[in-house]
């Protein structure tokens, strides 16, 4: 299995993270387990050795110098050949950020990258594009967009987001409140009609029907006494007007 490139690796050690330092980053940099280190450089040969750093420009060979520093986030470390004290040739470049070491991509493979990306967009685009292209003998080419249905689907989902979860809490909690405070007013249905619609039976075999007839007759037997106490009256005024008639005429025999 071939081995992953170093641009899509990365290296940290939990144990130094906390302290990094511009005087120990390198030291960090040159643990053992970390994959981008050269044990064949010089900073190693100086370590051994137990040189002083300023040692290393009078060295020629592949060496790691710290170009940048960005306390205490970022840190950027140089891979390099020396060839004399004033020249050297630079190879790679790496960054610590917040304790991980990532290594930079170099232009050519920054470019490929872009070049890439900005391709694929491209052929995404025509693909979309070619898509839409129509051809009829009698018209000729012609471009024919799904507007009805992207439309139909932009209005679906207008609707669907028409109001959210804290809105219809909201509602419902306002009208949890208004129920509470004006409750509605119940009418209790008649006893007789009340068990009959739940399927009682009446005990003593009185229907809603017997009910009825039961109040029309009591309005009938109320209707009559009423005339029959009019025509009481009525007859009862006929005898006092008869009285009164009586009176007022003059006795023929009385003599004046």
């Amino acid at each position: 299995m071939a081995e992953p490139s170093p641009l899509q690796i990365s290296w940290q050690d939990s144990n130094w993270i906390p302290n990094l330092t511009p005087d120990n980053v390198l030291d960090y940099f040159s643990q053992r387990s970390n994959p981008f280190y050269d044990r064949t450089c010089n900073n190693e040969v100086i370590k051994m050795q137990r040189l002083e750093a300023s040692r290393l420009k009078s060295l020629t060979g592949i060496e790691y110098d710290l170009i940048h520093v960005q306390d205490p986030i970022l840190y950027i470390i140089r891979k390099q050949h020396r060839h004399s004290p004033t020249e050297v040739t630079p190879l790679a470049e790496y960054y610590v950020l917040a304790g991980v070491v990532y290594q930079a991509p170099d232009l050519a493979s920054l470019l490929n990258s872009r070049l890439l990306s900005a391709l694929y967009h491209i052929q995404s685009a025509y693909n979309e594009a070619m898509s839409y292209s129509r051809f009829e003998a009698g018209k000729d080419y012609y471009w024919e967009f799904e507007k009805k249905a992207k439309s139909k689907a932009a209005s679906s989902n207008r609707h669907e987001l028409s109001s959210t979860l804290f809105q219809r809490k909201k509602v419902d909690a306002v009208l949890t409140d208004f129920s509470k405070k004006f409750p509605p007013k119940h009418i209790k249905p008649s006893f007789w009609g009340s068990q009959q619609s739940n399927g009682v039976d009446n005990p003593d075999g009185v229907t809603q029907a017997d009910n009825q007839n039961v109040k029309n007759q009591g309005r009938n037997d109320l209707l009559e006494n009423g005339q029959k106490h009019l025509r009481d009256n009525f007859n009862t005024g006929n005898e006092l007007t008869e009285n009164i008639d009586a009176q007022m005429i003059p006795n023929k025999k009385r003599k004046l």
